[in-house]
């Protein structure tokens, strides 16, 4: 689900950019110190937003903005700071799906064809993500 809803928000906007996409999509994103917190995603009176920590490298918020841009378009109804805190729910399949949402988002089919000839830790920092994200996208399991 997560690779086709990003495939078609990239090609019905034609962007790849998570910040212009939530702004499309009518999600507020706000930056705010938010500690050790990279960011999160909530509603708030009917309105989605994205809290991302204003401390965060540039490509940190933008990996950052995608992963909640997933929860986002998603899982629109999931309060995951509740669900991780409240209850006994496991939330580990939320976030992989956010994940795997982020990362076909930021990486093209394209760029992956363009990168192929590198080893999985040369294209993490190629893209500035962790090799695990690389990972995902490519499909590898561990």
């Amino acid at each position: 689900m997560a690779k086709i809803t990003a495939k078609y928000l990239v090609k019905k906007y034609k962007t790849r950019n998570p910040f212009e996409l939530a702004k499309i999509l009518g999600v507020l994103i706000i930056y705010e110190p938010l500690g050790q917190i990279k960011g999160y995603y909530n509603t708030a009176f009917r309105k989605k937003m994205i809290h991302i920590n204003n401390g965060l490298t540039e490509y940190e918020q933008k990996f950052t903005a995608a992963h909640e841009l997933g929860h986002a378009v998603l899982h629109p109804k999931s309060n995951t700071p509740f669900l991780k805190n409240q209850t006994l729910f496991s939330i580990d399949k939320l976030e992989i799906e956010a994940n795997r949402f982020a990362v076909e988002l930021l990486i093209s089919d394209e760029d992956i064809t363009e990168m192929k000839h590198l080893t999985i830790e040369q294209m993490a920092a190629y893209f500035g993500v962790h090799k695990q994200l690389i990972k995902l996208r490519l499909n590898i399991k561990n």
